[in-house]
């Protein structure tokens, strides 16, 4: 508020504004009024530069001379003088921050004065032992180059920026006749304008960089940014865990950049380089396992995730793995998991997108299960999850959540722990991928005009292109994108050239990397190009980085309009023959293998990386290189094809066997006498890794024998009832059997069975679900003789079961056979003649899929007289492998038959009944399949006598 008498005067100076434009000869000179004593001089400055001239001036009386400058964005006043010490002054901070700013300086005989932006409160004031004179003339901004008049000090560099309303002694000074040439003299100026430009506005400094900028340029802080460059363009970090591996990284925290110059910022994660694949983690802020009471659905028990990361981050790592996973465990005492399919759920978990999933760990989205579930191994089989049981003791629900598009979890909600002894713990681990799509993405480009074409590059102010290439041509174009004027390429200019070439309207520049050795030496090198706007510059591998500083002024953006070629130009330039991979531009991953599938002379993948798709040659199948892709070698594998994903399957008739004889191992491909050499010796072989697929309708049937020197044997069978069995005759433990009963498997149906010793612990799944494990005592399984599939023909003393199921061999198809690396199975039909291996009787190569599916709909009995395709073999076997031609004994044999299935089939509807009577008592009921009466056990074989030896296991 003002009070007193306020008078306003109608003779204020015209604000007329100059620019001093050069930092060596712009200056501007006016005229002082020399007074006996005393000193007053203001202006108003404006600048981007730190450091300059403001005013300069020699003292009258020889008081010495008087500088102003500006030192660091500090303004400082100096009076220098020969017989006593100098008068220094020193205001304000940052005073280069583009802004108006205004300077006072007034003295009285011995007292000066100096305020900044009239500041009263905060001027500074200094003292003199001589007395302080006007000075005759005042030097503005610099001085000039031939000054000879008097000795114009400049201890710093001369000003460049904007001045306005100078005073000198109390008078304003006319700044339009300085122009016109009627007062002082000027060099370098523009008057009437302040031609300083904001280069911070707009900020050009990218991912939160902090900008400054002198006269002619900006300069960008990243500290603390995670990014580098001249524009804080560039991510300091990797964009996966793969790519930190392959700088020879060991496990430990990281911070990855999934879309590197992109928007999203840096990620910590811990990488695992320790394992085949290499897996990324990223904790939440609760892992542990977390005990719950006291939920119910009127006040529900809830926990959120904290991943220290945003949910974008989070989807671009998993969008660019092959696979991810997070652990869900529930353990619960009284308390229900997720109830049945048709029911409410008692507990659900939130995902991606904010989505309520109602299925657990180990089963598939949309099924409200849990792994037992699936597995058909819960503890309750009328509940889809062990919990669901709602038992007293304690028991859990443990699996993985895998299905990408639903991860990470980010919420779990349990509602069933209020009731009495009622109690959960619930534990959601850390989220796990491995795999990075990207890394590996590559197209081959097998003739100079082939080429891929992408959408616009829209890089209007920067640009970061980033790939590898490999070539044997010498030179080529990688990328090219065309505007009307405008143009940005990267090529291969000759072997030990890589060159940048861009124009944005100032004229193409180009900027190259010279390497000492040869770049066309078909192997891997890395490029990365930039384009920002104060540099183009190119690194190739770990040369020395080429950089070219942009112009300060003229054009700066980058006009494209064309689509962008990969590998190919649309201009008339050689294209490129070689391979590109793993190719970014500012970020965004651009997917050559999918484009190259549309292209032609393009080929998706290159040669080069079987470390990277070595993981597409499947079931044992082994990787080789080749130059212009890669092939799968199949030879230790039960499998065939491309990929080794193909079957090598036969049908069987009862008499029909393949006997292996084993010896030292080689490949059945190799032109080898089939002379059996140094057999294997007496040490204990430390595993058995069998794998085999089977299709019958008979029963008892021998799949798979193996033998030994010390008359041990592995015989896999199928009984009477149609239960398979393992059953392991060792000379310490005697006959070890190991029952599978869940279901009758001559049901006319493909089935895949694997049994696996490592060591003393025994695996065996069926239909990949887990069946059994055991743990052996002692193994002595060892001198392998020989493994026959089908009919065993050499008299052996084999148990009373097994010599049953050999007297009937196999009547059916057997599958992809596979014996840890032999595949006695594919040698036989593809190598009778050079592998060590027998075949009796008929053996015919088919498909036991596609039979599977031709006989669909077939009617399936646990013992058939028919083969399981329908046709009568007159050849097999009724009973104890004796076959009578007479008609009579025949219909004797089928009438009797005929009563026996008569019986059995009673039987087992007497206990069908009674187990049902026993189940329908339970409150709660879980839904069997239909055909629950053809997969029940149809009847029990008691009639074997068990020795004392004799063990069995029954799952």
């Amino acid at each position: 508020y003002l009070q007193g008498n306020v008078t306003f005067s109608c003779s204020e100076p015209q604000i007329v504004p100059i620019t001093f434009v050069s930092a060596r000869r712009s200056y501007l000179l006016l005229p002082g009024t020399p007074q006996i004593d005393g000193l007053s001089v203001s202006f108003q400055f404006r600048t981007w530069n730190k450091d300059g001239l403001l005013l300069f001036t020699e003292l009258s009386e020889n008081s010495g001379p008087l500088l102003v400058y500006l030192h660091s964005g500090k303004l400082t006043l100096l009076i220098q003088k020969e017989t006593e010490n100098p008068v220094e002054i020193s205001e304000g901070t940052n005073l280069h921050d583009g802004l108006w700013h205004s300077v006072n300086i007034n003295a009285r005989r011995h007292r000066i004065t100096l305020t900044l932006d009239n500041n009263a409160a905060t001027a500074s004031h200094a003292t003199t032992v001589s007395r302080i004179y006007s000075g005759n003339s005042y030097y503005f901004g610099g001085c000039p180059d031939n000054f000879t008049d008097s000795q114009c000090l400049n201890p710093i560099t001369a000003f460049q920026g904007c001045m306005r309303l100078i005073f000198i002694d109390n008078q304003p000074k006319d700044l339009v006749l300085v122009q016109q040439g009627s007062l002082g003299n000027f060099s370098d100026l523009h008057i009437d304008l302040c031609g300083i430009k904001d280069r911070c506005l707009p900020n050009y400094c990218e991912h939160g960089g902090k900008c400054s900028q002198s006269w002619t340029t900006f300069y960008c802080d990243c500290n603390d940014t995670g990014y580098m460059g001249a524009t804080c363009h560039n991510s300091i970090y990797e964009q996966s865990c793969e790519a930190y591996r392959h700088q020879g990284k060991t496990s430990g925290f990281f911070y990855i950049d999934s879309d590197g110059s992109g928007p999203l910022g840096p990620l910590r994660v811990f990488c695992n380089i320790t394992e085949d694949k290499i897996w990324t983690a990223v904790q939440h802020n609760n892992t542990g396992l977390t005990r719950v009471r006291g939920a119910d659905p009127e006040k529900p028990y809830t926990m959120s995730f904290n991943y220290n990361s945003s949910a974008e981050q989070l989807e671009a790592m998993i969008n660019s793995a092959e696979y991810c996973e997070q652990e869900a465990a529930y353990h619960c005492k009284k308390s229900r998991l997720l109830n049945t399919p048709n029911g409410m759920p008692f507990a659900w978990w939130v995902g991606r997108a904010n989505e309520k999933h109602l299925y657990w760990g180990g089963s598939l989205p949309g099924i409200q299960q849990c792994a037992c579930g699936l597995e058909e191994s819960c503890l309750d089989m009328r509940y889809f999850c062990n919990c669901d049981a709602d038992r007293e003791e304690w028991t859990n629900d443990t699996g993985l959540l895998a299905f990408k598009d639903h991860l990470p979890v980010t919420q779990i909600v349990i509602t069933d722990t209020n009731r009495s002894n009622s109690e959960a713990a619930w534990k959601i681990g850390p989220l796990r991928c491995y795999g990075d799509r990207q890394f590996w993405n590559a197209a081959s480009f097998n003739t100079e005009a082939s080429y891929l074409h992408f959408p616009t590059f829209h890089a209007e102010v920067s640009a970061d292109i980033s790939f590898f290439f490999k070539t044997t041509a010498i030179s080529g174009v990688f990328l090219e994108n065309l505007g009307i004027k405008d143009f940005i390429r990267v090529e291969i200019s000759s072997s030990k050239e890589i060159t940048f070439s861009i124009d944005v309207g100032n004229g193409p520049i180009g900027a190259t990397v010279q390497s000492p050795t040869p770049l066309n030496d078909n192997q891997w090198h890395y490029v990365r190009a930039e384009r920002n706007l104060k540099q183009t510059s190119l690194q190739v591998d770990s040369l020395p980085k080429k950089v070219l500083e942009a112009p300060a002024e003229g054009h700066f953006r980058l006009q494209l309009n064309s689509q962008l070629f990969v590998g190919g130009t649309a201009s008339r330039q050689k294209g490129f023959l070689g391979c590109i991979r793993s190719l970014h531009l500012n970020g965004q991953k651009l997917d050559l293998e999918e484009r190259a599938k549309m292209t032609p002379g393009v080929k998706p993948g290159c040669p080069g990386h079987c470390s990277s798709y070595g993981n597409l040659c499947h079931n044992g199948g082994r990787c080789v290189e080749k130059y212009n892709g890669y092939s799968c070698d199949c030879t230790n594998s039960a499998y065939e094809g491309p990929f080794c994903k193909e079957e090598v399957s036969a049908l069987f008739e009862a008499g029909t066997s393949i006997t292996y004889i084993f010896q030292e191992p080689y490949p059945v491909t190799k032109n080898a006498s089939t002379s059996s050499s140094a057999i294997y010796a007496d040490a204990v072989m430390s595993k058995e890794n069998i794998a085999f697929s089977f299709l019958t309708a008979h029963t008892p049937s021998l799949l798979l024998y193996i033998n030994t020197y010390f008359h041990e044997y592995l015989a896999v069978i199928l009984s009477k009832n149609g239960n398979l069995q393992v059953r392991y005759k060792l000379s310490k433990d005697g006959l070890l059997i190991f029952t599978i009963d869940s279901g009758n498997f001559a049901n006319r149906e493909l089935h895949h069975v694997k049994i696996n010793r490592e060591g003393r612990e025994l695996v065996i799944q069926v239909d990949q679900v887990l069946k059994l494990k055991h743990n052996f005592s002692e193994i002595d399984f060892k001198a392998i003789k020989s493994l026959t599939l089908g009919k065993v023909t050499d008299s052996l003393s084999l148990d009373p079961e097994v010599s049953k199921a050999n007297a009937y061999g196999f009547t059916g198809c057997l599958s992809s056979v596979q014996y840890n690396h032999i595949a006695p199975l594919k040698a036989a039909l593809r190598h009778p003649s050079i592998a060590p291996v027998t075949v009796k009787g008929s053996l015919t190569e088919s498909s036991c899929a596609s039979i599977m599916e031709a006989d669909v709909n077939t009617v399936t009995t646990i013992y058939s007289s028919s083969d399981p395709f329908g046709k009568r073999d007159e050849r097999e076997p009724l009973t104890n492998a004796v076959r009578s031609d007479s008609a009579v004994i025949g219909g004797v044999i089928a009438v009797v038959i005929f009563i026996i299935f008569c019986i059995i089939a009673i039987m087992s509807r007497f206990l069908y009944q009674h187990k049902q009577a026993h189940r329908s008592s339970q409150t709660k009921e879980k839904e069997y399949p239909e055909n629950l009466e053809s997969s029940f056990k149809a009847d029990i074989d008691l009639q074997n006598t068990v020795s004392e030896c004799k063990r069995e296991y029954f799952i």
